[in-house]
């Protein structure tokens, strides 16, 4: 008998297709695949013909694709997951908390929480907690504005908070930094997002409290219920969807396509949210 979808059990649809062309033999690592024990496939090929590729665990339940050798050619990746209900496993692990707040309150490479601290002090002074999330994202998505192309690879937080614009990522790597800045352990998660326009990777933060890790997403364009964790770590260092180890790779082609039935959720801007 057909399943048929229903808002506590919606079913999510997820494919993402990449092209990239390799021309110098290369090693190359992909974070597209869902974070658990996700109903998925993946086929990576080279010129039409099979590739050999390694499965890496990654903290959080990450799970990383590794092809090595890649020779030159035209590298496609097409990966596909269907998810009823949550994803078994891609949840928060309770025995890293000692960890998690010992990374993610560090600085990192695009999250300098270090060189915002006088900013962040000067902002939020005097809040906690829930309030402290509420106000950092509130800031940033009104002081920034989402311009696709209007930041480099290499831009992290800092460079974010005095260009005032960007994309996702940008968005995330500054809401880390700030909340890192006042004590709170932030942490970037990749995602794929039902209802994200126009469709694509996301990025998000995600906000250490009491209980749990919550979603902040300061960008506000998918609702936060409907999205489906890929990788979490540090920033875009961790997470990127293409990292070359070596050897030369330009990309040449990305779609992503998510979709999730019967409807997309409401996203209640006053309620705390859990990545799944």
């Amino acid at each position: 008998m057909p399943y048929t979808p229903t808002p506590d059990q919606p079913r999510r649809t997820v494919h993402a297709h990449l092209e990239a062309d390799v021309t110098e033999v290369a090693e190359v690592v992909l974070s597209v695949a869902l974070a658990g024990a996700a109903a998925d496939t993946i086929d990576i090929t080279l010129n039409g013909g099979a590739l050999r590729w390694d499965v890496v665990a990654a903290p959080h339940a990450t799970r990383l694709h590794l092809v090595r050798g890649v020779p030159a050619g035209r590298l496609v990746v097409d990966y596909r997951a269907q998810v009823i209900g949550s994803v078994p496993g891609a949840g928060p692990d309770a025995a890293r908390d000692a960890t998690d707040r010992v990374t993610y309150l560090r600085p990192s490479r695009y999250c300098e929480s270090d060189a915002l601290a006088s900013v962040a002090a000067d902002l939020f002074t005097g809040l906690a907690g829930k309030d402290l999330l509420d106000a950092v994202s509130s800031w940033v998505g009104q002081h920034l504005a989402y311009i696709s192309g209007s930041s480099r690879g290499t831009d992290g937080a800092l460079q974010t908070y005095l260009g005032r614009q960007g994309v996702c990522r940008d968005f995330a790597h500054l809401v880390v930094a700030l909340l890192r800045a006042r004590g709170v352990p932030a942490r970037l998660a990749s995602v794929y997002a039902p209802g994200l326009s126009p469709m694509d990777f996301h990025a998000v933060a995600e906000a250490q409290l009491d209980d749990g890790w919550y979603v902040v997403d300061a960008t506000l364009l998918a609702p936060r219920t409907g999205m489906l964790r890929i990788a979490t770590g540090r920033d875009a260092a961790d997470t990127a969807f293409l990292t070359v180890h070596s050897g030369r790779v330009g990309l040449a082609g990305l779609s992503v396509h998510v979709l999730q039935e019967p409807w997309l959720p409401d996203d209640d801007l006053t309620a705390l949210v859990r990545l799944v």
